[in-house]
């Protein structure tokens, strides 16, 4: 079995480091469920709203107001080039709105990128009258922290909330970096033409303090850092109080079905045992009997194959004294490897372990996902008769599931045997009892998740679990 090397403390400063980014980048991560109902307060309910106001005022400002004449071609070009995006902008907006106005019957990965396309749209736009209007000393400044705000109320990734307030921040510099250039080149044309008048706030372009622009930058890039933080917060409380819940529900679950496997145990193991004992008498009473004799001792195997039905029942999921825990699951697959494969016995396995970043933990119960990995290595270990690699690969969906695969590199799996592969007491090993996979798949169900295993013949078996992060366990039988 592999070993893990160990990390001299440069390498174990960068992992760290990693691990914190990767903590904070996906911490923020919600279902769809929280992220439609973001978009439907904030998109649907405000933002909409206030841009059919602003697209009425613009328009009237950009194609019906008198107020822009004798303009120089410079600031003519400038001002067509406005109305031509605004056409765009408003079209696109159009589209947007419908698309959110209908996105109880859409994608939510369609109305995510949407959303993604408006917020930096509205940025773009809003920079181009800021470069028209002042620059810098534009009075539209203040309306780049709210488009701040809004995305981080509506944008649920850290890396592309992140990315798409930086990008706000860097259109405001543009736009500011943009209006001394052309408010230059206007004062040049005005007095070589002689016509035209400069626009408001451009007689003294570019006076402004360094001292306040850098505040200003500074202020934008520190207001998307406290949103993200603060949504960090909200989110993880939030989960919190979700996990809290599950874990209450999950606990009366078990409870209930403890005592509902006990109770039907109990009541089903005594009638079975009055019928072994009088099947046994019969049979010793019964000796001239041969065809008599056959069919007491069909009756004695079948209670008997009942009965261990029923123990194995009792401690099949041992649900009155199991308790459920919050679990990471890469220690209790780390944990499932050394029972799999302890150290000193005289397996030549590799274990490869692939562990992926912001992995959900699961609620339940330890015993359950033990068995689901315990049994996925001893069939791995067993396929390839003791000798070969195990590769392991956990990862964390964006559905909020946890994936896990355990891949053996033996000969593989025959496809007529596929189907039956996870029934109840079927197997292909000489000394199986064919109830390891069928626990696999049984624990895996529990809680709300699937099994399903890829093979091509002579090139190994893959196995897959995939269970959700936050379910409600599913008593079944």
């Amino acid at each position: 079995m592999e070993k893990p090397r160990s990390l001299g403390w440069w390498e174990g400063v960068k992992q760290l480091r990693g691990e914190l980014w990767q903590e904070l980048t996906a911490a923020p991560l919600t279902d769809d469920g929280t992220f439609r109902q973001r978009v439907r307060f904030v998109e649907r309910g405000v933002a909409l709203p206030a841009k059919m106001v602003l697209s009425l005022v613009l328009l009237y400002l950009l194609f019906v107001s008198q107020g822009f004449r004798n303009l120089t071609p410079l600031q003519e070009d400038a001002w067509n080039l406005l109305r031509t995006f605004y056409l765009i902008y408003f079209c696109v907006n159009v589209g947007g709105g419908i698309v959110i106005w209908g996105m109880d019957d859409l994608s939510p990965r369609l109305v995510e990128r949407v959303v993604y396309i408006l917020a930096l749209l509205d940025s773009v736009f809003l920079s181009g009258l800021t470069a028209l209007t002042g620059g810098f000393t534009s009075i539209l400044y203040w309306l780049f922290p709210g488009l701040i705000l809004r995305n981080a109320a509506v944008i649920p990734r850290a890396d592309v909330q992140i990315v798409v307030n930086a990008c706000v921040t860097g259109f405001y510099v543009v736009a500011g970096i943009l209006y001394p250039v052309l408010s230059k080149a206007e004062e040049e044309l005005i007095e070589s033409t002689g016509r035209g008048t400069l626009l408001s706030g451009s007689e003294d372009p570019g006076r402004e303090p360094w001292e306040a622009l850098v505040l200003r930058v500074l202020m934008l890039l520190l207001l998307t850092a406290c949103c993200y933080a603060l949504q960090v917060l909200l989110d993880r409380r939030r989960r919190e109080d979700a996990e809290a819940q599950e874990f209450a529900v999950k606990r009366q679950q078990l409870q209930a079905a403890g005592r509902l496997a006990a109770e039907i145990a109990h009541q089903l193991k005594n009638p079975l045992g009055i019928i072994n004992n009088a099947a046994y008498t019969l049979q010793k009473t019964v000796k001239e009997g041969k065809t008599i004799t056959q069919q007491i001792s069909i009756i004695r195997e079948e209670v008997m194959r009942s009965d261990r039905i029923l123990t194995e029942l009792m401690g099949y999921a041992q649900l009155a004294e199991g308790k459920v825990e919050r679990l990471v699951v890469t220690e209790e697959m780390d944990r499932a490897v050394e029972t799999a494969f302890p150290r000193g016995t005289a397996f030549d396995v590799k274990v490869r372990r692939d562990y992926g970043p912001a992995i959900p933990p699961l609620l339940g119960q330890r015993g359950h996902l033990s068995e689901i990995f315990v049994n996925l290595l001893i069939n791995a270990r067993d396929a390839m008769g003791g000798k070969g690699s195990v590769f392991i690969s956990i990862r964390g969906t964006p559905d909020y599931e946890v994936e896990v695969r355990v891949r053996d590199s033996g000969p593989g799996i025959d496809p007529a045997v596929l189907p039956k592969l996870f029934e109840a007491y079927f197997t292909t090993k000489p000394t199986g009892t064919g109830l390891g996979l069928a626990i696999v798949k049984h624990n895996a169900e529990l809680y709300g998740g699937f099994v399903r295993v890829e093979s091509v013949l002579g090139s190994g078996a893959t196995f897959i679990v995939t269970l959700p992060a936050r379910s409600v366990m599913r008593l079944r039988r």
